[in-house]
């Protein structure tokens, strides 16, 4: 099969289009022929090299796919050959097949085309994970979501403002604040025009939440805005993982600070995941309230393009590989 090689680490130029075998499913994996795979962060830091796969899993990279499923292990009980499946994997999406475990495979949601579906297992299990799961986003609090323009940003500004959050983001230009405010934000504040922590001072009592992707100096900052109370979930670092801090506020306020990765996590636990999405928010995405966000779509042999897409930070929403 076609599959999206790294030849070493490095920038986008070290995507190679090359042959790999069809992978063969285990007893509890389906195979799937992939329509079209999604572009995320950690992409992005495994072809630099920071970000190795976890034991077991594919060198090639790609954590969410849409497609067919054309062949079952032995002991697969959900899905049968033909079913329009997207899923979430542990590498291998950028691929022309890849196994995926029955329990982290989902059916398309009807409204969606494959190509949408492809950007939502990974995106969608994140946010589900973080804002929900983790730091227990309830109705009626304050939500801050920074990147609100990303993959990420976008379907965490839908699913908030969805169960009856108030979402607040920053987004890099006006037209990233627009589109923002039209997915459901009730401020979004360009961090290049203006400082979220004036902005959001003057205008509420505190973040009850805050899913951070940025860190470095955020760190500090996110503290400044958070309520009594306040959770901040951090998953990613682009401005760094270290940063000076004072940390009298957590105490003060009586913080959670807390932070996850998604990848390396047990079947069991992305399998919770799942379920409560299949429960919650699949109905939305059926009923037309929400879906992925769709910036650009790249043929599988452009893998380096979409990379410099997704560094230009130029983007709006996900950047899909299309088989």
């Amino acid at each position: 099969m076609h599959a999206i090689e790294i030849t070493q680490p490095g920038g986008p130029e070290v995507l190679s289009l090359g042959d790999k075998p069809t992978p063969e499913p285990a007893q509890q994996e389906v195979l799937i022929k992939v329509h079209a795979a999604g572009v995320n962060r950690p992409d992005v830091v495994q072809r630099m090299g920071h970000y190795p796969p976890p034991p077991g899993a594919s060198d090639i990279p790609g954590l969410e796919v849409a497609g067919e499923v054309v062949a079952l292990g032995n002991k697969v009980k959900r899905y049968v050959v033909g079913d329009k499946v997207c899923a979430l994997v542990t590498g291998g999406g950028y691929a022309e097949y890849v196994n995926a475990h029955e329990l982290l495979t989902l059916p398309v949601p009807a409204g969606l085309t494959l190509i949408e579906a492809a950007g939502v297992p990974e995106t969608f299990f994140t946010v589900w994970h973080n804002l929900f799961q983790r730091a227990a986003l309830k109705p009626g609090e304050s939500c801050l979501v920074h990147g609100g323009s990303s993959g990420i940003g976008t379907t965490a500004i839908q699913m908030a403002h969805l169960m009856g959050a108030r979402v607040y983001t920053t987004a890099g230009s006006p037209e990233k604040c627009q589109t923002c405010r039209e997915l459901g934000a009730e401020l979004a504040i360009n961090y290049r025009e203006q400082d979220f922590v004036e902005v959001l001072k003057a205008q509420s009592r505190g973040m009850d939440v805050i899913l951070d992707m940025v860190g470095g100096d955020y760190i500090q900052r996110n503290m400044k805005v958070a309520a009594v109370e306040g959770r901040i979930v951090s998953i990613a670092f682009l401005r760094g993982a270290q940063a000076e801090v004072n940390f009298n506020p957590m105490l003060l306020k009586r913080l959670t600070l807390m932070g996850s990765t998604l990848r390396a996590q047990s079947v069991e636990s992305k399998a919770r995941i799942a379920e409560e999405l299949a429960l919650h928010i699949w109905p939305l995405i059926e009923a037309g309230k929400l879906k992925p966000l769709i910036d650009s779509i790249y043929p599988l042999a452009q893998a380096s393009k979409a990379h410099q897409r997704l560094e230009s930070s130029t983007h709006t929403g996900k950047i899909i590989l299309s088989g």
